[in-house]
């Protein structure tokens, strides 16, 4: 897979999505973006535009569909988990076929949600650490000195998520498979859940959450590190806070831009999924209990 040119649809090609479509398309590959109508249009008009410190700035052109008509590789999902369902109808499983389906998705349930729908040995639950924006149709800043991805997948054959993972790594961002499934997902929400709901729970940025917040921060780190330790992932609060630290002040979480632009945000996939996984292991998370009904209540 990694040595040849490939097909890969994108769902969702937004701040995540069409930073990936951008990088395969100019590495060579064949990339077609699902979307809706509008913005399908535009994308086969003018193409993908780019604008990173790390990769450059550069336009490249895709192909771009409602929905998936052919055979693919890959099928990247990078929508939000608020439009996960909607959005799946893009991708019919007979259309799918033996393609990999590699989710961008924060939170930890979504690929049990995935194997049902799909072929169970097809799913590649993906972890990407990166601040990627769309500002337009097809438009996408890259803002972040880093792309980062996990790539994982606990029923899929390894040779190839080494290959997919060859192939990504190539057109840019640093990627490696890791073995424990579990562990790469939870070792993303438990940096994820603090980070999201406390700024987005007080409207402020990393930096006033971290100095005026500082002890419901470490309070939610410790909380997520134990639900996270439960379930087979890691857990390193100082870690954690030490990674906060480091972030520039200014620094928003996606929920919080969510919140901030009147979008849906994803409460249940981050919040709600981390105080179903506390009972479940009776795990005592009470200040996330807290935030999470806090957040709700504000008709979040």
């Amino acid at each position: 897979m990694a040595n040849d040119a490939l097909t890969v649809a994108v769902l969702g090609p937004g701040g995540i999505g069409g930073l990936l479509a951008g990088l395969l398309s100019r590495a060579g590959h064949r990339v077609i973006c699902l979307a809706g109508e509008a913005t399908a249009a535009t994308l086969r008009t003018d193409g993908i535009q780019i604008r990173s410190g790390l990769f450059g700035d550069f336009t490249t052109g895709v192909d771009a569909d409602t929905v998936l008509r052919e055979p693919v590789d890959a099928c990247l999902v990078a929508v939000k988990h608020t439009s996960l369902d909607a959005a799946l109808d893009r991708v019919p499983p007979t259309a799918l076929g033996d393609a990999l389906l590699v989710p961008f998705l924060n939170g930890v349930e979504h690929p049990a949600t995935l194997r049902a729908r799909y072929r169970p040995e097809l799913i590649a639950p993906a972890v990407i650490r990166v601040e990627s924006t769309r500002v337009a149709a097809g438009v996408i800043e890259h803002g972040s000195p880093f792309a980062e991805i996990d790539l994982t997948g606990e029923k899929v054959d390894r040779d190839r998520l080494d290959s997919l993972a060859e192939t990504l790594g190539a057109a840019g961002p640093a990627t490696r498979v890791l073995d424990d499934e579990a562990a790469a997902l939870w070792a993303k929400m438990s940096f994820l859940a603090p980070f999201a709901l406390l700024t987005t729970r007080y409207g402020l940025p990393l930096g006033e959450i971290r100095t005026r917040h500082r002890d419901e921060l470490t309070a939610l780190v410790e909380e997520t590190a134990a639900v996270s330790r439960a379930n087979g992932g890691p857990a390193d609060p100082a870690q954690a806070l030490g990674r906060y630290d480091a972030f520039p002040p200014r620094t928003k979480s996606s929920m919080q831009r969510d919140a901030e632009a009147g979008r849906p945000l994803e409460l249940d996939a981050i919040g709600g999924a981390l105080l179903r996984a506390a009972e479940r292991h009776g795990v005592r998370v009470p200040v996330t209990a807290r935030v999470v009904r806090e957040l709700a209540d504000t008709g979040h």
